[in-house]
């Protein structure tokens, strides 16, 4: 997995796996999950990230992501 922070887009991007990509799905207020050929989530990307990600936001910023993930992954069921 690698972690990654454009500060010119402000994009906060997690890589879960180093995969083609097939399709991308907003999962939520500037989430969006990069979904892989196998149809396993390959990456995420949050938007307006310095917006989420302030000390006080963590902890939202966190449940988002989780929130987005569990979507995504009954989405694929």
């Amino acid at each position: 997995m690698k972690v990654n922070y454009d500060p010119e887009s402000d994009i906060f991007y997690i890589i879960i796996k180093e995969e083609s990509i097939k399709d991308t799905i907003e999962a939520g207020n500037n989430i969006f999950l990069k979904i892989a050929e196998n149809e396993s989530i390959a990456g995420i990307e949050a938007w307006n990230a310095s917006k989420n990600t302030r000390t006080s936001r963590k902890r939202a910023f966190s449940k988002k992501i989780k929130k987005s993930l569990q979507l995504a992954q009954q989405k694929q069921r």
